[in-house]
């Protein structure tokens, strides 16, 4: 009995390993792209950067390790009043964060990484070893109520924008009057969001359905002459968050030939698993800080209304807190949100809308992560449980970045012909 079992026990390790190794190949040979990583100026100065690893689960040595070849950087102004001291202030902060990331490209370390505005571009770069950057606008706000910002975010270097963030834009509703503002403001888009579409799908820039309220991306979908995408979020029919898509919105993205990038953001994944370990995480936080003599705040939400100053100091204070936790984080009752979970949604989608229209997102640096996949150096995890499910390389390459890529090269495409419509349109006769 004793040798049947370690007989058992030796090839059931084997197999393990088999599929360890198969997965580190495909991880390799496939374009791994992550759609949305937030950014803050303050890590893109000479002293703190993404080469000094700065306290930010995404810089150059975490992706390189993790093998992320590719990720949207993104351009994200919070929503602010409809006025024009708002819209200023707005775009003024925009333009910070693309002179950051095309900083970081040009200046401090293009050996390292380079600015893709193609999909030929992502492949080029990719194979040159080198990461991929992109940029991608949350949020259209700073743009004001001039059209042509959409032009000039474009030649910055923007390849999706989405029409609205927390909060009723100039261009959308957004998905939060579901549970505040006050309820919806326009019904889905505003007048000026549907000149917005029509503009977008003229200069090339993907649309992102990820914050817009459901009627507003409905709108957009049945508008849109192009396909579009949801840069960050997951299958309602799972968790029911307005951040989700439900089984109508992802009918009418497949009709649309677009692409859902499933998000790692553990509330929109599990978000009763998730409350109960974070209720249980926060109060050792605190019973770890009050035995180590160092304030942990009772009320998270109270760290993000911090100016960024504020919070990274009150973050490194913290630092040795948040270590010796993750230290006692295994004797905790409540488990975490993991990768599973995360491919959970994935499953979900592609038996729904199909491989094609399924990609990956981890929202870092603005909230998201998973037990397994909290770091752009743990990378390899989600594509490791992707192949333990069964998924081919062809349909890893497709979930990672081959769907994505096809929307960008499908909405350039119909930019062109566009822009030579209207060209003979205008043509004397």
């Amino acid at each position: 009995m004793l040798t049947t079992v370690s007989a058992s026990l030796g090839s059931m390790s084997a197999g393990a390993d088999e599929l360890v190794a198969r997965a580190k190949k495909i991880h390799e040979r496939v374009i791994t792209l992550d759609t949305h990583v937030d950014i803050s100026p303050d890590n893109f100065t000479p002293q703190t950067n993404y080469l000094t690893t700065p306290d930010t689960q995404v810089d150059l040595p975490r992706m390189e390790a993790g093998g992320l070849d590719a990720a949207f950087f993104i351009v994200y102004v919070g929503q602010g009043p409809l006025t024009e001291e708002g819209y200023a202030a707005a775009y003024k902060a925009a333009m910070e964060k693309f002179d950051a990331i095309h900083w970081m490209t040009e200046q401090l370390a293009p050996e390292r990484i380079a600015l893709a505005l193609t999909a030929e571009e992502v492949r080029d770069i990719a194979s040159s070893g080198r990461r991929v950057a992109l940029i991608g606008v949350e949020n259209a706000y700073p743009m004001g109520l001039d059209l042509a910002n959409i032009a000039r975010f474009a030649e910055r270097g923007a390849r999706y924008m989405s029409l609205a963030h927390n909060g009723h834009s100039q261009f959308s509703d957004s998905n939060t009057g579901e549970i505040r503002e006050g309820g919806m403001r326009y019904g889905g888009l505003s007048e000026l969001g549907r000149q917005a579409v029509v503009e977008m799908n003229r200069v090339g820039v993907m649309i992102d359905l990820s914050h817009p309220s459901k009627d507003a991306t409905m709108q957009i979908m049945a508008l849109s002459r192009a396909p579009v995408i949801a840069s960050h979020s997951s299958a309602r029919g799972l968790e029911n968050n307005p951040r989700n898509m439900d089984d109508e919105q992802l009918l009418a993205l497949k009709a649309n030939g677009g692409v859902i990038q499933t998000v790692a953001f553990r509330s929109y994944l599990n978000g009763k698993k998730h409350a109960a370990w974070r209720t249980e995480y926060d109060a050792l936080m605190r019973k770890v800080g009050a035995e180590m003599g160092i304030e942990v705040l009772a009320d998270r939400r109270q760290v993000f209304m911090m100016n960024p100053s504020d919070r990274a100091t009150y973050l490194d204070r913290i630092r040795p807190v948040r270590a010796r936790v993750d230290e006692l984080s295994n004797q905790m009752s409540a488990p975490p949100v993991d990768v599973a979970d995360f491919v959970d949604h994935v499953d979900y989608l592609v038996t729904k809308i199909g491989v094609d229209h399924v990609g990956i997102s981890s929202d870092f640096d603005g909230g998201g992560g998973v037990e397994g996949w909290n770091d752009a150096d743990e990378t390899f995890n989600v594509t490791l449980e992707l192949v333990r499910r069964g998924y081919t390389e062809a349909e890893v390459a497709k979930l990672w970045s081959g769907n994505l890529l096809r929307v960008l090269e499908e909405v350039q495409a119909v930019a062109k012909t566009l822009r030579r419509e209207t060209t003979i349109d205008s043509a004397p006769l």
